[in-house]
């Protein structure tokens, strides 16, 4: 009998291959990748030359909008100046005086009900602004460039036309918001800083000009550092509290463009190492500026002392662009005298100020008056914020 033939049994490792191996499937083609398939479209919104566009369209929007306030800002200068000098020359003319004035307010606001500005307090600031200036063109003065806010503010708080003038050109240089323009005034700034006569520094003989110019115009004497009203009933806890936190002050009655470098700011010197008590960077003057505080009164080895600081500076942390190191000394109280002695040798730019702190505190708490470290720390704590 012929012998069937049978088919070999898998052996046991060719049965778990077999249930291991994948079934073979051909592999998915993205939508993208195929042949002939169309990328998806990016909307308008999302294009880069379309963004590209309307920012620029944006930008020369409120670059409009800034000419148009400024010219309704001018225009109503204008008219009020021109108000003002009506009711100047009518007062000067006739024996009215301030009836002229209740009569024009309470007609005008009867014949133009919706339109602010008649109220007597603002027609007899139409007359000051006359009177204060005799002539007045739009775009030909900087007083057309401050709102009418500036310029009450101005009649209010300031006498004479220099110090009106020397206020105006501030603003308009620095930008001055309303609130700030109010507290410079107040705080007497233009006799602080715009009269060289109540100024001691020898900058206008070792810096060159415009620098020289520049820089004495920067000082101050006195620095205010008023940071806080305190009345009488104050506890102590909260006058400390309140007189380390208050660096915002400290920097404006700085002044403008100073940039903050560091306190206790470390020179090697030859092995040895000296801090710096104030460091910052002026960046107009392009030039660094060393603030050395002291307590009590001047004495002249601090002009020496700090002569030796610009010249490490000058040395160790001056670029080539910048400009020679500046020093500003503050002390509590300044013998003017002895102040010009001190610098009249010396080659560094030097200045000497005083530094006034609150004079409403009381008597027991002057005590807890801010000491040069307190300042430091409080310049610390600033810094540390802002990382």
């Amino acid at each position: 009998m012929a012998s069937s033939k049978q088919k070999p049994r898998p052996s046991k490792l060719t049965k778990r291959v077999a249930k291991k191996a994948p079934s073979k499937s051909p592999a998915k083609i993205p939508p993208s990748k195929k042949a002939g398939a169309k990328l998806p479209v990016l909307s308008l919104h999302q294009q880069p030359e379309y963004k590209t566009l309307l920012t620029e369209i944006k930008l020369k929007l409120k670059a409009a909008q800034l000419r148009a306030a400024a010219a309704v800002n001018q225009q109503l200068l204008q008219f009020y100046w021109e108000i003002g000098k009506l009711i100047l020359d009518k007062q000067q003319a006739s024996k009215w005086g301030d009836k002229l004035i209740n009569a024009l307010e309470t007609d005008l606001r009867a014949s133009f009900p919706d339109t602010e500005g008649f109220s007597r307090t603002n027609l007899k600031y139409m007359r000051r602004f006359a009177e204060a200036y005799p002539t007045f063109k739009i775009g030909q003065t900087l007083s057309g460039q401050l709102p009418w806010s500036h310029h009450i503010a101005l009649m209010t708080h300031v006498n004479g036309a220099k110090a009106r003038e020397w206020y105006t050109k501030q603003a308009v240089a620095n930008g001055w918001g309303y609130r700030q323009f109010v507290s410079e005034m107040k705080s007497d700034l233009y006799a602080r800083q715009a009269k060289k006569s109540v100024k001691t520094s020898n900058y206008l003989e070792t810096l060159s000009a415009p620098h020289s110019t520049l820089a004495n115009e920067t000082l101050k004497d006195p620095y205010k550092f008023h940071f806080l009203t305190i009345g009488d009933d104050a506890h102590e806890q909260a006058v400390e509290r309140g007189l380390i936190a208050h660096i915002t002050q400290f920097m404006l009655e700085l002044g403008q463009s100073f940039a903050y470098v560091g306190n206790q700011y470390p020179l090697s010197i030859d092995g040895r190492e000296f801090r710096l008590d104030l460091l910052f960077y002026h960046l107009k003057l392009r030039s660094y500026v060393v603030i050395e505080l002291k307590k009590g009164e001047f004495k002249p080895e601090y002009a020496g002392k700090l002569n030796f600081y610009l010249s490490a500076v000058d040395e160790l942390l001056k670029q080539p662009h910048d400009n020679p190191t500046i020093g500003i000394l503050l002390c509590e109280k300044k013998n003017k005298i002895f102040a010009e002695y001190a610098l009249r040798d010396i080659k560094k730019p030097i200045g000497i100020s005083e530094y006034h702190l609150s004079k409403v505190l009381p008597k027991k708490l002057q005590p807890n008056l801010p000491t040069i470290e307190e300042l430091e720390a409080e310049l610390n704590t600033d810094r540390k914020k802002r990382k």
